[in-house]
């Protein structure tokens, strides 16, 4: 592997470890930052400067204040009560002391956080350090030559930075449920799919089950055509366990083997499937289907299931045919029976699989329709996308 890539590989993995570290751990450096800048001498003196207390040299309270505004920073977003305390502490030891450390500018970090960190008794901290800050304001003013409208000032400051971090919370809450309400949407949408592919499966593999096994009723006097009916029944419950596996390894991708999923290709075999049933059914396919179609192969398995099953229910024996085109870019698929055939002695249909196929089509941008034939019988046409230039 070229080095260039090795190094921008191992770029994007960075910020990746970094957000997997503790929340601690990452506030940390900007609270040292702080600190640091605020124990050099050259920047004593150069912070946030609120009531104009005559100023102090560097000692060991300026530090201890610089220690409680800057470190506390690393608490800001586990425990941002604590940090706000500490915060306030700080800059309250600060402002009174004269020493004005680059370390005070922690303040509006810590309300920011607070009010986006804060999940719980909001409107409690914020009465608590308004309540705080009138009497630190009184003696800032007291001991200091600020006008009363510059500690308003401030403190419209401070209320608009926990705004801010207010907005920012609702944000990411409005963000988390859109997040979760796609989730739902995306796991009923895979929910409705897979009980249109087993309402597909069962519905078209029993269906000629039941057929098959009505017309060996009647074919006890040939054993040898009897032996045939019976294999057909056989055969048609292999293909059901099949597809049913097939849906098994959908759900729980490490149970099978991941068997491929019914393409067009397999049309044929469907056709075959039905005419054992005692269906007349006559094929045609034109073009070959493409390396690559996507989802269309598969949809147009479905919509030749789907409406055999119908034929094998409501025109049974009747004359079917079946055509399939593989276009440049769609598949087109049309089934229809001539009207001649009975309605064979099988459940009732709830209608549910032709509205599932037309969503189906529907989501690749093709066309369907299901209509009665001229003839009494019925037509299913299907026009689906396939996405691959011939």
């Amino acid at each position: 592997m070229p080095a260039r890539w090795r190094r921008s590989g191992t770029a994007l993995r960075t910020p990746v470890r970094w957000q997997r570290l503790d929340p601690v751990v990452r506030d940390l450096p900007f609270g040292l930052l702080l600190l640091v800048l605020s124990l050099i001498p050259a920047f004593h003196r150069h912070g946030t400067q609120l009531g104009a207390v005559a100023e102090r040299p560097f000692d060991v309270t300026a530090a201890v204040a610089a220690v409680l505004e800057s470190l506390s920073l690393a608490l800001r977003r586990r425990w941002p009560v604590i940090c706000l305390a500490l915060v306030s502490l700080g800059f309250a030891v600060d402002q009174l002391g004269g020493y004005h450390l680059v370390a005070g500018t922690a303040l509006p970090f810590a309300v920011l956080s607070a009010g986006a960190h804060l999940g719980r008794h909001r409107r409690a901290v914020a009465l608590a350090l308004t309540a705080a800050y009138l009497p630190l304001a009184f003696a800032l003013h007291r001991y200091g030559t600020e006008p009363v409208d510059e500690f308003l000032t401030f403190y419209l400051v401070l209320a608009l930075v926990w705004g801010f971090g207010a907005w920012l919370r609702a944000t990411r809450a409005a963000e988390a449920d859109r997040r979760i309400r796609v989730a739902e949407e995306s796991r009923n949408a895979e929910r409705a799919r897979i009980a249109r592919e087993l309402h597909d499966v069962v519905t078209h593999h029993v269906t000629a089950m039941i057929v098959q096994a009505e017309a060996a009723r009647y074919l006890t006097a040939a054993p040898d055509r009897l032996d045939g009916a019976l294999s057909s029944v056989t055969d048609t419950g292999r293909r059901a366990v099949n597809d049913l596996r097939h849906l098994l390894d959908l759900l729980d991708p490490g149970h099978g083997t991941g068997a491929r999923e019914p393409s067009a290709g397999r049309i044929r075999g469907l056709v075959e499937q039905a005419r054992r049933a005692g269906q007349d059914v006559d094929f045609s396919e034109e073009g070959s289907p493409a390396e690559s179609a996507g989802s269309a192969d598969l949809v147009a398995y479905r919509v030749v299931q789907e409406a055999l099953t119908n034929a094998l229910k409501y025109a049974q024996g009747g004359r079917t045919s079946v055509r399939v085109r593989h276009g440049g870019r769609e598949i087109a698929v049309e089934v229809g029976t001539d009207g001649s055939g009975g309605r064979a002695e099988v459940p009732a249909g709830s209608g549910r699989g032709l509205a599932g196929l037309r969503e189906r089509v529907g989501v690749l941008g093709g066309e369907f329709s299901a209509e009665p034939g001229p003839d009494g019988g019925f037509v299913v046409r299907a026009r689906i996308p396939s996405g691959s230039a011939r």
